[in-house]
This record gives C-alpha cells, structure tokens and sequence, in this order.
C-alpha cells in the first residue's frame, strides 16, 4: 500500500520534533499505522538546525501546502488564531484531513472547522492541544465513553505549576519566578496568557466539550491568574493542609457546566497536589469509572510531537472508513451536543480560603464570623496569627464551607467595610476532589 504523504506547516520546537519522531520511528509508526507515513512538504520561514531535512520539498507559503495535490493530511503546528485557521479552513476546503497541536484554534473556532470538515467529510485532529504528551482527549473521548462524567478537574499549564511549586518549596516571590521561568523558556516574554489563565482556559474549553458534550464556549470560561498570589497565602494553605495550584475545573451541574480556572487550594494528600515544576496532570471523574488521573509532561518538543503522531496514526487508520462511523470530533454525535447552559462565576458553588488583614481589637473575629453567618455561610476552621511587626495588623485565615460565589461576593463586601478591616480581602476557591 503506498505511503500516506504529509505537509507539515511550521518547523519550529513541535514542528522540528515531529519530524524527527516521524523519521527516527518511521517503522514503528508504519506497524501500528497499517502503512507508510511520508513527510511530502514542509512549510516553514526559518530553518530548525535540529531537522534534517535534506531531500523534502520546502516552501515558505504554508497555504501552498493546503492546496497541494499530493498531500493528504495536513499538520498545523504555526499556532495563534487567524493565519492557522485559514490554513486548517483550506485545507478542509481541498478535502486533505488535519492534525493541529493549537488549542487556541480548537477553542475559538472550533466549531466552525468541525463543521466543515463535517460536509467534506474530513477529519481534523487535536490530542496535541491539550496537556502535550498526555493522551487526556482520547481517553475521555474514548475510553470513558460508557461513562456520564461528572467532573474534570486539571493542570494544564506548566508554566503556572512551575511558578506555584518554586513559591512553595522555595519561599520565592512570584515576580521573582517568573523572571526565571521566562529565563529557562517555561515563560514568554510576554507571559499574560500563561499566568492569567488564558493557555488553561483554552484547554478546558476542549476538555469541558468532550466530556459533557457541549459546543466550544471559551469565551463563557472564567479565568482568573495567579500574579496576585503571596508567599504568605502559600505557607497558610501549606499549614491548612492544602497546596496551592492553577487549576482549570469544568463540573456538570442540574443548573449547568462550571467552567472556570482560578488558584484553588487542594488537600495536600490528593495525587494531583504533587504535580510539581512544569508536569501537567487531569483528573477526570465518571459515574462508572470513578476518578481517574492522566500525568505527564504538558509541553516539550518530542512529548507533544507524540501526541501530534498518535493523531496521524489515528487518521491514517480511519482514512478508508465510512465517515459518518469515525469518532466524532466533540466525542458525541453532532446532532446529540447539549445546550446545558455555561454557568456565570457567581452562580458557581465551592469552598473558600479567606485572609483577612484586621486591626488587633476585641471583637473582630465576632464580626467577621457574624457577617459570614448571616448569609448562610459556615466556617470550617479559622487561624488566627501574631501581630505582624511591620503594620501592626492581625492575619486571619478562615476556611469555609461550599456556598455560592454570589454569597462570597456579598460576603467579602461587608468584610471589607468594617472599619476593622484593612485593606482586600484575599479569597482563593477550595476543591476536595474527591
């Protein structure tokens, strides 16, 4: 049978390490494929010196690919919105299947390119965007299907973990690390779209689709960063019995999806709180399989090249079948997705660490306690530190119960106009995940 030729668009750090998989493997991957995979046409604007590239035909226009008549699948790997998704949308136009590592693409425009790629009857794969070398889609997709999930819970992004894990094992402050992390290459110059949340939200609006069956909505995700967090916050949460992380938390509830990435204290005893530096880890929570967790490097060059080949493989397999018999892209059919509403952050339920910075007086913690009580909130534990030397301000660090975000609001609101209390009140959300 002859070789199923590839273009490859984009011969940066996923591209470069693609290709070389592709070529150091070639047999293996041949084996469990059912036939030969050949790189027919790589598009890129500067040289990988990592890829040995000598012999493949080379073009600068990556749309060249998209059109080309003797390519069959088409591997998007140049990232970003708008230049991507022409080339994924030519592509399907000139009925070539796609494999994409862009999680950006999938969740902004996402439906759109199924859709499409539904009336051509072509397929577009995306194990890649999500959590690099970890299988986490396929699993949902497919493993878990006998399954009605209940929640995902994930982290998503190494470059956060990493930040998190330093403060908490080092004591360093966050702009500290992130000036290392940015110097190590785990960050970008511009790094808002990792420490605000955005990189994670991206992903969990893929993973939030494929478990509940619902349209891509990332632009109804909640994201909150991680630039406000403290040393301090981080050592209370470690004497609570908790770690602090950057966790993206999609849950189905009777009202609606949870869809909402944020820091979130987690009991220090749960496998996923000892993910440390960049590693990325997902919980996924069925009816029939009980929890599950999927552990692995998020980002890499080969670790999401591999994810990036176990798509090709996966399309090479299914080229010949009926498509109206492949895997859906969503994992459910088109027809069945859900219009379960994406919750607003205010109607979401968790948990609650509050610190709360009060002037040392009787009777504070009356107050506080009474105004938390009043809107039917109930505290779990509460520690009460010394007075700080260089403010003179009493530190109080309450937990409480699950109650509604709106509650909380409510809540910090009348805390933060007692005359007592000096300056925000931090709140960061608690998951046991059970």
């Amino acid at each position: 049978m002859k070789p199923v030729k590839v273009g490859i668009c984009g011969l940066g750090t996923v591209g470069g390490g693609t290709f070389n998989v592709l070529q150091r493997n070639a047999e293996e991957i041949a084996r469990r494929a059912g036939r030969g995979i050949e790189v027919a046409q790589i598009a890129m604007r500067t040289p990988n010196p990592n890829c040995q590239i000598t012999g493949t035909p080379i073009t600068a226009d990556v749309f060249e690919v998209a059109s080309n008549p003797e390519i069959d699948i088409v591997i998007e790997l140049i990232g970003g919105y708008t230049i991507a998704r022409e080339l994924v949308l030519k592509a399907i136009e000139h009925g070539k299947h796609v494999v994409t590592a862009n999680k950006a693409l999938i969740a902004v425009h996402g439906n759109e390119i199924f859709a499409r790629a539904r009336e051509k009857g072509v397929i577009v794969a995306f194990e890649a965007a999500v959590a690099g070398g970890i299988p986490v889609i396929k699993a949902i997709r497919e493993g878990l299907s006998a399954n009605r999930i209940n929640w995902v819970a994930g982290i998503i992004n190494g470059t956060g973990n990493f930040i998190l894990t330093e403060m908490r094992e080092k004591g360093r402050t966050f702009p500290d690390v992130l000036a290392e992390a940015q110097a190590l290459g785990y960050a970008e110059a511009d790094p808002t779209f990792d420490v605000e949340g955005i990189d994670a939200a991206h992903k969990l609006t893929i993973l939030a689709s494929i478990a509940f069956g619902i349209p891509l909505q990332f632009d109804k995700a909640y994201t909150e960063g991680i630039t406000q967090l403290t040393t301090a916050d981080v050592n209370y949460a470690e004497a609570l019995g908790y770690r602090i992380k950057h966790l993206g938390v999609a849950r189905s509830t009777a009202n609606g999806i949870e869809l909402r990435v944020h820091p979130t204290l987690i009991p220090a005893d749960r496998l996923i709180a000892n993910v440390n530096g960049v590693m990325n880890a997902v919980m996924v929570n069925g009816d029939a399989a009980g929890s599950t967790l999927f552990y692995g490097a998020g980002a890499g060059m080969e670790p999401t090249a591999s994810s990036v080949i176990a798509d090709l493989v996966d399309v090479v397999r299914a080229m010949t079948s009926d498509p109206e018999n492949r895997v859906p892209h969503l994992a459910f059919q088109p027809d069945s997705l859900s219009a379960h509403p994406i919750l607003p952050i205010e109607a979401c339920e968790s948990a609650y660490y509050l610190r709360i910075q009060a002037k040392d007086r009787p009777g504070v913690l009356a107050q506080v306690a009474s105004i938390l009580s009043e809107r039917g909130i109930n505290i779990e534990s509460i520690m009460q530190k010394e007075v700080e030397e260089h403010d003179g301000l009493v530190p109080m660090i309450l937990l409480t119960h699950s109650v509604l975000e709106q509650r909380m609001d409510d809540a910090i609101t009348a805390l933060q106009a007692l005359q007592d209390v000096v300056g925000s009140v931090v709140r960061i959300r608690v998951e046991q995940l059970n």
